[in-house]
């Protein structure tokens, strides 16, 4: 059994670690931490959990979460992490974070985040897909929703070295930008509505850069997301046009040879509804007739694969138990 800690586990990503750890046959919750909420028990911020649950929130303490749990989750804001992190791992733990702390080299993550970085460590990205070193890692850096749609939309033809441009589109439910209410995600302002917002400078882009200029440096990146009116999911729309044209056969044989062996990869109809409370990413593609272009289109559950549910896969890959372990279970449509 899994000994697990969740430090900071009031929020959309703490609550959804709580949701899916609590079915994991092969983990036990032993500590959620919250500094406002301490002594509060865990279903006082997550009214879904109860029966399910019988623990309080706690402080944040290195030698007691060391002494509970083997693995942590930190589900707290970005820059927040890196405050935590080294005290848990100085004491033998595993950590799987999901703010932005441990996805950039820390230079880059000053760059994009605009805070400085007190904990330079090398870090694993944890796209399991493409990141099979997460079984060694000590310290796993949770991907960016909208980076794990475009990435996995995007790999198998990069690394062939087949694409010269990626332009990615991107559709995301509100529940993207977490609790706190802003403008962006105030009801009128979303309903019967699309939004795009940093247009070509979203700080995503750099994971996505960083990722696909690992598969082939050659390949230029662009990335514009927008909200939409839906709680969960993101539908990605990548455009990825090729250094030469190839056949639908050809491309779907890449997609099927890179992703043999990766069970939540699937070449399927695409559809938020298919995908939404799983950790699935569906992808579907079609070339365009006498061009260049092949648009391929990935659909996740941002809140699963997106966020929750890859730092769950990661935990069981890091811990030596099949990645679909409390994880193998079908979207909700409709």
């Amino acid at each position: 059994m899994i000994r697990v800690g969740i430090i900071g586990g009031t929020g959309y990503t703490g609550g959804e670690l709580l949701r899916l750890l609590l079915m994991h046959p092969q983990a036990e919750i032993k500590a959620v931490t919250s500094r406002k909420l301490a002594g509060k028990p865990v279903d006082s911020a997550h009214p879904n959990l109860k029966g399910l649950i019988d623990l309080p929130f706690v402080d944040a303490n290195p030698d007691r979460i060391a002494e509970q749990c083997d693995l942590a989750f930190t589900a707290v804001p970005h820059g927040a992490a890196m405050a935590v992190v080294p005290d848990l791992v100085s004491r033998g733990l595993r950590v799987i974070d999901l703010s932005a702390d441990y996805r950039l080299p820390a230079a880059r993550f000053e760059q994009v985040y605009n805070k400085k970085h007190t904990d330079p460590r090398e870090a694993v990205y944890g796209l399991p897909e493409l990141h099979p070193e997460v079984k060694g890692a000590q310290v796993v850096g949770n991907p960016g929703c909208y980076p794990t749609g475009a990435n996995l939309a995007c790999a198998p033809l990069v690394a062939r070295g087949l694409v010269s441009r990626v332009v990615v589109d991107a559709k995301s439910g509100i529940s993207g930008a977490g609790q706190e209410p802003t403008e962006t995600t105030h009801y009128p302002n979303v309903a019967q509505n699309v939004r795009p917002y940093n247009i070509t400078a979203h700080r995503h882009l750099s994971e996505i850069q960083q990722e696909l200029g690992r598969l082939d440096s050659g390949t230029k990146v662009h990335f514009t997301p927008h909200v939409i009116p839906s709680v969960r999911g993101i539908l990605s729309t990548a455009h990825l046009f090729l250094k030469e044209p190839l056949a639908e056969e050809e491309i779907r044989k890449t997609y099927e040879q890179f992703y043999a062996g990766k069970p939540f990869v699937r070449l399927n109809k695409v559809s938020l509804a298919h995908v939404r409370g799983s950790n699935f990413c569906d992808i579907a593609f079609e070339a365009e007739k006498g061009s260049d272009r092949v648009v391929v289109v990935s659909a996740i559950d941002n809140m699963v694969k997106g966020a929750s549910g890859q730092a769950i896969q990661n935990m069981n890959i890091m811990c030596g138990l099949d990645e679909r372990t409390g994880l193998w279970t079908s979207g909700l449509p409709p």
